[in-house]
Parts: structure tokens; C-alpha cells; sequence
């Protein structure tokens, strides 16, 4: 059994109309699940729904506790990439589990979106790697502490 914890980010993002900006609204993670194939295994945890730039060190530690107080060892991550890299960082002291954070550069209600894409890579990762807290973005696996995002390339980057 995998856990879900989703934090909201790009991946969550709407675009109401020609005069609003993208705002973080309900996840479609049960959605992208589906549209993917997956339909069991997994209990979703809809636990913030904030832009990445938004979180702080209050909001990684709900992220932290959550995730070493769930009795899952798997726990997959939906997480804005801005700052996706600072709260894999801020996981790291959980020794047990092996969890993955993921999301999306494009917000998946949009039809050329990463989304379903990352989402999958992530579901495969989280059940294939070790104990340890990870990034799975784009095809590629980061080592927590070992990754920033590129914002001019927008793509993750080993550091």
C-alpha cells in the first residue's frame, strides 16, 4: 500500500479565465490515478493545497510529520517544484520509508502537461528504490540533497 500526501503546487493549478492568474484548486490526483491505469493500493491524504513558493518551515514540518507518523513505508508526494528540493531536504531524518515527491511543470489540467507522466515514473519509483527520500521528475531519480530545480532550463538538476 502506497500513501499520497498531496501539498498542492502546479500540478494543482487553474486557470479560471483570461483575467485570472493560476491558483492552486482541487487536486485531480484521483483522476490522473485513473487516467493512468492505477486504481487501488494507494490512500490519498489531501494535505494542503499551496503553491510551493507559499510553504514554509511550518508547513514542511506538517509535510515531515505526517509522512513519519503514517504506517505506510511508501509515501509518494505531490509538491510544487519550485521548492520541492527544500522539503525532500527536510524529510531526510526519516530513515524507514522510501518516499517520492513529484509534480508537474505544466498544471495537469492542461492537455500538454507532465503530469500524468511524472506521476506514473513516481508510482514506479516509490515502489522500486530503497528506504530514502527522493525526487522523481521528467524520467530521472534525485537523491534528496543532491538536486535543485533549473529554473531557466525548468528541469531538475543533480548538484
Amino acid at each position: 500500500m502506497i500513501q499520497i500526501v498531496t501539498t498542492g503546487g502546479t500540478i494543482d493549478k487553474v486557470y479560471f479565465d483570461a483575467n485570472s492568474e493560476f491558483e492552486v484548486g482541487e487536486s485531480l490526483l484521483p483522476e490522473l490515478l485513473s487516467e493512468s491505469n492505477i486504481h487501488d493500493g494507494y490512500q490519498i491524504t489531501g494535505l494542503m493545497r499551496k503553491d510551493s513558493l507559499e510553504m514554509d518551515d511550518a508547513d514542511r514540518e506538517l509535510v515531515r510529520h505526517t509522512v513519519a507518523s503514517s504506517d505506510y513505508d511508501k509515501i509518494l508526494i505531490t509538491h510544487g517544484t519550485d521548492t520541492m528540493a527544500e522539503t525532500a531536504q527536510a524529510l531526510t531524518a526519516i530513515k524507514d520509508k522510501t518516499i517520492v515527491l513529484m509534480g508537474a511543470m505544466q498544471p495537469a489540467r492542461m492537455r500538454r502537461s507532465d503530469a500524468v507522466f511524472n506521476l506514473g515514473f513516481a508510482w514506479a519509483s516509490v515502489q522500486l528504490l530503497p528506504a530514502g527520500v527522493y525526487i522523481a521528475m521528467n524520467g530521472e531519480v534525485f537523491a534528496a540533497g543532491a538536486v535543485r530545480k533549473n529554473l531557466k532550463a525548468q528541469r531538475f538538476e543533480r548538484t
